[in-house]
């Protein structure tokens, strides 16, 4: 198989697989709650655990945990894949950047989705690990004292640019930040409801 070819299938599955609704499908499968008309309606990690623990928090805290994780995970698999294909860094910066878009964007919910912060976090983790490493001690700091979670993960991402630019000036392979600043644009404007909520004074510790 030629590298044209093979990238191809590498962007396809990226797309395909982090639009995979793990937390609804989740949701629906044990607890039997659907959690886009649930909640705030989005498909993530936090408004599982929100909807569930109506229900059952022990159960709840389970499923929260198993989203995330599989969220996380969705970049990461192909992106590992691909490093052991042999992709260049141009081809892992898009398969990373795809995979936020698959999970904002899902072909199985109507290009609908989630707000990117586990999978932008989980692909962001594995080509730019140290900045992440910054940006998940932010988000613990600010999830501790700020107690609102989107707002904590605005925070961390913002950490990360800023970190992005003071631990890799010249970004390896591609020598641009233009990936970062698409992730990060792409999961700050799926929090843009959250934002006015937050200017409102609506927005809730989950939501």
């Amino acid at each position: 198989m030629d590298f044209f070819n093979q990238n191809i299938l590498l962007y396809l599955a990226t797309y395909l697989i982090s639009g995979i609704p793990f937390g609804y499908l989740l949701a629906k499968q044990f607890a039997g709650v659907d959690i886009k008309e649930a909640g705030s309606g989005n498909i993530g990690a936090t408004n599982v655990l929100r909807v569930v623990k109506e229900k059952d928090p022990r159960l709840a805290k389970k499923l929260g945990a198993l989203t995330l994780f599989l969220d996380a995970a969705k970049g990461i698999v192909i992106l590992l894949i691909a490093m052991m294909l042999g992709a260049d860094e141009e081809v892992l910066w898009t398969i990373a950047v795809l995979a936020v878009i698959g999970h904002c964007f899902s072909a199985f919910l109507m290009f609908e989705g989630g707000k990117g912060v586990a999978t932008g976090f989980g692909v962001l983790a594995i080509m730019m690990p140290l900045a992440a490493l910054v940006a998940i001690i932010i988000w613990g700091v600010a999830s501790k004292t700020i107690k609102i979670s989107s707002l904590s993960s605005l925070v961390a991402l913002a950490a990360f640019v800023a970190a992005s630019y003071l631990i890799y000036p010249d970004v390896p392979g591609i020598h641009s930040h233009s990936p970062v600043w698409v992730i990060s644009l792409i999961i700050f404007y799926k929090h843009i409801p959250n934002i006015v909520r937050l200017f409102k004074k609506e927005e809730g510790a989950v939501v």
